[in-house]
């Protein structure tokens, strides 16, 4: 069974090392991290095992969860361990989650010609509802399947064309973030109108589930499916006036496209 390794088990490293040890066994995976404290309590809770950044090096797939703007640095300190294992002829797979940087640089870095998968994870995965975008350069059918088999339990995963991964990111990664705040305001305005905060979060979160849900499940456009609950001079339809009176899909767009720009200029 190949074995992952792991620098770097923040929330996006370890959420995936979180999927990765129900398809694959804790047993599969060593965690490093700059805290160790932070890798071992993990590991204790996957039964996975704590190494140093060379220790995960030394696996069949390392997955490199550092942000960009540290990539370089980790790079240089493992890249004689990668070399020593390119030089007698050991497969390995790296494995980039860094926003912006490509698999040709990754190499790079790396000083040897490793096969490389890049992906773009969001932090739904953790429950099993997330996407993993992901694209590879030299990478063996039997290393996909594995790659792929071991990070099931995390949701979907979307192949993606690398020159378009930053922009699925900004949607589907940074996505989140966006949800979470239109949640938050739902929440508020119910609130507002006199409901527990309790209650509106969770009506305002099932809501917005149910409708994701509904999009994909019925395949019809949002547009359409916005429009079917629109009654003539009801109440939803006087809500979406208020919305685009703010600049609501605009704001939107302007989201996903900021966070596209910050990504490129981390190139």
């Amino acid at each position: 069974m190949a074995t992952f390794g792991f620098i770097g088990t923040g929330n996006m490293g370890g959420a995936l090392a979180v999927a990765a040890a129900k398809a694959v066994g804790g047993g599969s995976l060593v965690l490093a991290n700059r805290t160790r404290e932070k890798a071992e309590m993990l590991a204790d809770r996957l039964g996975a095992k704590v190494g140093s950044n060379a220790d995960a090096a030394m696996q069949d797939y390392i997955m490199l969860g550092v942000k960009p703007q540290m990539m370089a640095g980790l790079m240089e300190e493992i890249a004689p361990v990668l070399q020593s294992r390119a030089e007698k002829g050991e497969r390995f797979i790296l494995v980039t989650m860094a926003a912006g940087l490509t698999m040709e640089k990754i190499r790079a870095m790396s000083g040897t010609d490793a096969p490389v998968i890049r992906i773009m994870p969001n932090t739904p995965v953790s429950i099993g509802k997330g996407i993993i975008l992901y694209d590879g350069t030299d990478v063996q059918e039997s290393e996909w399947k594995a790659f792929l088999d071991a990070f099931a339990p995390a949701g979907l995963l979307q192949p993606l064309a690398e020159n378009l991964i930053d922009a699925g990111s900004a949607v589907a990664g940074c996505g989140p973030a966006f949800a979470y705040l239109f949640i938050e305001a739902l929440a508020d305005g119910g609130v507002e109108c006199g409901l527990p905060r309790a209650t509106a979060v969770q009506l305002a979160a099932k809501m917005l589930s149910g409708a994701a849900e509904l999009v994909l499940a019925s395949g019809k456009h949002p547009g359409q499916l916005k429009d079917e609950v629109c009654s003539p001079g009801g109440t939803t339809i006087a809500g979406v006036h208020a919305l685009e009176k703010g600049g609501f899909r605009a704001l939107g767009m302007d989201a996903v496209k900021a966070a596209y720009d910050k990504t490129m200029a981390l190139k």
